[in-house]
C-alpha cells in the first residue's frame, strides 16, 4: 500500500506541478482559448444587448413625445452621409452648377463655419455624453452589459471546465 501512494502521491504533485507551469506560461503566452471564449461572449452580450433595444416592447413608460425625439435624434448622421454622396452625385451631373454653388460656399466667412461645427460637435456631443451618462437610457429594461460581464469575469473555475481549443489547433498542425 505504501508504494501505491507514493505513486499517487507523485501524480498529485505532477498535476500541482502542471498547473503551476500552466500559471507562469499564460504570464508569457496569453491563453487563446480563453482569450477566443472572451471575445465570443463579449460579442453575445453586446449583441443581445443591441436586440432588446430595438425589441417593440422595451421602450418602457416614455411617452409618444420622447420616442417621436429619439427618432428625430436619428435622422441627422444618416442624412449628412446620404448628403454627401448627394454632392459627389450633383457634382457629376452638373458640374457647372456645382462649381458655382461651391463658389458661393467659398465666401462663407469663417467665424460661420466654426459656428456651423461648434453646433454640430455640441449635438452629437450632447448626445453621446447623455448615452454615457445613462448607459440604460436607450433600453430601461435591458440590464446592460456590465453586470453580466462582471458576473462572467467573477465566475473563472467555469473557463477551466472547456477544452482547450488552442492546444487540439496546435496538435492538428503538428501532425500534418
Amino acid at each position: 500500500m505504501g508504494l501505491i501512494n507514493k505513486i499517487l502521491g507523485v501524480s498529485k504533485a505532477a498535476k500541482q506541478i502542471g498547473a503551476a507551469v500552466e500559471g507562469i506560461s499564460e504570464v508569457f503566452v496569453p491563453n487563446a482559448t480563453k482569450n477566443m471564449l472572451g471575445d465570443q461572449q463579449n460579442f453575445s452580450t453586446s449583441m443581445a444587448q443591441f436586440s432588446s433595444e430595438f425589441q417593440s416592447g422595451n421602450m418602457g413608460n416614455i411617452g409618444w413625445f420622447d420616442r417621436f425625439v429619439n427618432g428625430l435624434n436619428r435622422l441627422p448622421r444618416p442624412c449628412l452621409a446620404i448628403g454627401t454622396l448627394g454632392l459627389f452625385v450633383y457634382a457629376m451631373i452638373s458640374p457647372e452648377s456645382f462649381s458655382a454653388r461651391m463658389q458661393g460656399l467659398a465666401l462663407v466667412p469663417q467665424p460661420l463655419w466654426w459656428l456651423l461645427g461648434a453646433i454640430v460637435s455640441f449635438y452629437f456631443g450632447a448626445r453621446e455624453m447623455h448615452y454615457t451618462r445613462n448607459p440604460n437610457a436607450r433600453n430601461p429594461n435591458a440590464g446592460g452589459a456590465n453586470g453580466q460581464m462582471l458576473a462572467r469575469k467573477s465566475q473563472p473555475d467555469r473557463l477551466r471546465k472547456v477544452a482547450n481549443a488552442a492546444l487540439a489547433e496546435w496538435r492538428t498542425q503538428s501532425e500534418r
